[in-house]
């Protein structure tokens, strides 16, 4: 136990032993720590490759809870309930499909085709049209959270311009990467009527039948791959910080002269790098 306790005591403790800086932030030690989260990084993809089934993305999305939460939105706004479209449904299923075809994540291919091309061609005839993105999100709460965060999706997602609505849950790799793509495909065959008729009409309700074919993705791997890596980095980071926390208080309380950088200036760009890796562990929406 006392062997145990002098070791974390020279690892983060600023001490004679240790030539008054923690052992852990030795630059030999923060060579070799970066070094084995590169082997570690690398090995994860490759178990995350050949045994999926143990490591990989965590999902669980499906088009009938997509639906429910959108017209829950609308609903909180007095706008009608959009109506499941088995048309827009197969636009939307073409669309996922043809951006881990070929590559890319933005609305137009870089083959040259919109999203209304999709549409048309799945045989929705529209007036009114409109389309939403999001990738690398788990579940469909956060799916919607990110739409109704952004002023552009939320318009569509809240538009009275739209009665129906199809969506697509594809999981597949994009550029390089597993990750599930949800597609939502907005339209409206008819010119828009007053509100007060379009209530009328539109009698869909968040328990509306779907087709049993729905798409959705339920995958529930042995380890998430995105929170095992995140909090790996998390810990390396929470580490660190807590060494140069430990080491700026033992040193002024010490008088210990020596020069090195800054402590505060570390802390705070690690802190920064805390912060982008929780934005980048999340999805994006377009």
């Amino acid at each position: 136990m006392k062997k145990m306790k002098d070791f974390l005591s020279h690892l983060f403790i600023p001490k004679e032993s240790n030539n008054h800086r923690a052992k852990v932030l030795h630059h030999t030690n923060l060579f070799l720590t970066i070094v084995f989260l590169l082997l570690a990084s690398f090995f994860i993809q490759r178990i995350k490759v050949s045994f999926p089934s143990v490591l990989g993305i965590k999902a669980d999305i499906s088009s009938e809870e997509l639906l429910f939460l959108t017209n829950k939105e609308r609903q909180n706004v007095g706008v009608n309930s959009l109506i499941f479209n088995e048309k827009l449904s197969e636009a939307a299923s073409k669309k996922a499909q043809d951006m881990f075809d070929y590559n890319y994540w933005a609305h137009n291919s870089p083959t040259g085709k919109t999203p209304w091309v999709f549409i048309k061609s799945s045989g929705y005839k529209y007036v009114y049209a409109g389309e939403n993105l999001a990738r690398g999100f788990t579940t469909p709460d956060d799916v919607i959270k990110a739409w109704m965060a952004s002023p552009d999706h939320r318009a569509n997602m809240l538009s009275s311009n739209y009665q129906d609505v199809g969506f697509a849950v594809k999981l597949g790799k994009l550029n390089g990467e597993e990750t599930v793509i949800v597609v939502e495909e907005f339209g409206n065959l008819n010119m828009p009527m007053a509100r007060s008729k379009v209530a009328e009409v539109a009698t869909a309700t968040d328990t509306n039948a779907l087709p049993e074919n729905v798409q959705a993705v339920h995958k529930q791997p042995l380890i998430n791959t995105s929170s095992l890596s995140s909090n790996i980095y998390y810990l390396f980071i929470i580490v660190l910080i807590t060494a140069l926390m430990l080491d700026m208080i033992i040193v002024e309380k010490k008088k210990v002269m020596r020069f090195v950088g800054h402590n505060i200036d570390h802390i705070l760009y690690l802190l920064l790098v805390l912060i982008l890796i929780s934005i980048w562990g999340k999805g994006v929406i377009i």
